[in-house]
């Protein structure tokens, strides 16, 4: 889910339009957002702060979608909440019965997973006020910029860690499957797929590495017209679209030599509390002034065995 951009961030009265209303306020008074207001007037890219803000708030946005790839691999649900428990199902049985017959209603209780939005992850950067003072508006917006790839870097890495640290014993099959340090290859992504379906769910994403990717790419039946996959591969772009009906999203936040199978309708949760956020830095003592980008989430494993992780897959090209 990519994070709203500032205007239609603005057409809901929520926290998000009250930190902005109030980092309004602030930019008449720290010294990086009143430059930054300055410069953008007088290069003709906004009349007044709140366009500043909403300028902002994009390039923000902008700069941390492509590092915000763990949102691809997860179900990212937007929640006002500190707290949601989630239902699993509970082996429900399904009856026979004759025409008339009594309905026999199946006890068991379901479990339950229960996730806090308890994690926070910001990035900022700070400048004295002689570099507020002179700095151009090219530096102003590659510096907004930075800040907003830096979050998006960390909860990507946030979402994957999660994937890492599930027992091996608790994924699909309950155990990790042994790459046997080959390069990833058709016949192990059937083996990640398979895994999966053998629980009786449906991967529809494979996370891998940019070295995994470029295995496959390497790998004449992704890249041979008679080959079924080749129409979801762009050699042009080295990149592969889907394969087995699972979308294929690269990042080097994976660890190398490790792919993922993910059913990430059931696998698990992202609870989005707080969306990314520009807030502002300023110490009056030491003259040094910035901003800072947050957000504010919650992470679950709902169920794992949805989950296909090979391991030992060789870390090279060939």
């Amino acid at each position: 889910m990519k994070p709203r951009l500032f205007e239609a961030l603005m057409q809901k009265d929520n926290d998000q339009k009250h930190a902005y209303e109030e980092l309004k306020r602030k930019s008449e008074t720290n010294p990086f957002l009143k430059r930054y207001v300055a410069m953008g007037i007088k290069e003709g890219l906004f009349s007044d702060s709140a366009n500043a803000l909403g300028r902002m708030h994009d390039t923000m946005v902008d700069a941390a979608w492509p590092e915000l790839v763990g949102r691809s691999i997860i179900s990212v649900l937007p929640t006002t909440e500190a707290l949601e428990r989630f239902p699993l199902d509970g082996g429900a049985i399904a009856y026979q019965y004759a025409e008339g017959g009594a309905v026999r209603l199946n006890g068991k209780k379901p479990t339950t997973v229960d996730v806090s939005t308890n994690l926070l992850v910001e990035s900022g950067d700070e400048w004295t006020q002689e570099f507020s003072e002179d700095a151009t508006w090219n530096v102003l917006d590659r510096m907004v910029g930075n800040v907003g790839r830096a979050v998006g870097v960390k909860e990507t890495q946030k979402i994957i860690a999660m994937y890492g640290a599930i027992a091996a014993a608790d994924l699909a099959t309950g155990a990790d499957l042994a790459g046997g340090t080959a390069v990833l290859s058709w016949a192990q992504l059937l083996a990640l797929r398979y895994a999966v379906r053998k629980e009786n769910w449906h991967p529809n994403v494979l996370a891998i590495n940019e070295m995994q990717l470029h295995q496959l790419l390497n790998d004449d039946k992704f890249v041979k017209s008679v080959y079924l996959p080749s129409s979801q591969t762009d050699i042009e772009q080295g990149s592969i679209g889907t394969v087995l009906g699972m979308k294929v999203q690269v990042c080097n936040e994976v660890t190398n030599g490790i792919a993922y199978a993910i059913d990430t309708r059931v696998a698990s949760v992202m609870l989005l509390r707080r969306d990314l956020t520009v807030e502002d830095w300023y110490d009056a003592k030491t003259g040094k002034s910035g901003i800072r980008a947050s957000t504010r989430f919650g992470l679950g494993v709902l169920r794992s065995t949805a989950i296909a992780r090979m391991t030992n897959i060789k870390t090279t090209l060939t």
